[in-house]
């Protein structure tokens, strides 16, 4: 929707490749649903959800057994993002590396973006 003609909207690292497709497995999903919501110290956080089937509009991300289904208001900001996934002594999840984020929290859970031109932010 809000992509380049072949290229894909994000790429997936192995590691996130590979804990995407256990989800979907344990789950008996169609693919890992991520998407954008309003809330945070930094004004947006990240939200992820398996879905068990696409919808309308949504961009669909396939690599090797996995697949990340992008929610459509999501896509213009998540566009260049990296997905991966960390495994650490204290704590392991998916991070997003997004070159669109223009600050974030010290906790890395909440991101701002530029204001679209022609939006309300932009104008005030």
């Amino acid at each position: 929707m809000f992509g380049i003609p072949g290229a894909s909207p994000v790429t997936i690292t192995p590691s996130a490749e590979r804990q995407i497709a256990r989800l979907m497995a344990g789950k008996n999903a169609f693919g890992l649903r991520i998407g954008l919501k309003k809330g945070g110290c930094a004004g947006m956080e990240y939200t992820m959800e398996m879905a068990e089937t696409p919808n309308p509009n949504e961009e669909v991300v396939e690599q090797g057994e996995a697949r990340v289904v992008i929610a459509p208001m999501a896509q213009m900001f998540l566009f260049g993002t990296e997905i991966d996934y960390e495994t650490g002594l204290l704590e392991s999840g998916f991070r997003f590396r997004n070159p669109n984020v223009t600050d974030a929290c010290g906790c890395g859970e909440s991101v701002r973006f530029e204001p679209l031109e022609g939006s309300r932010a932009a104008t005030d």
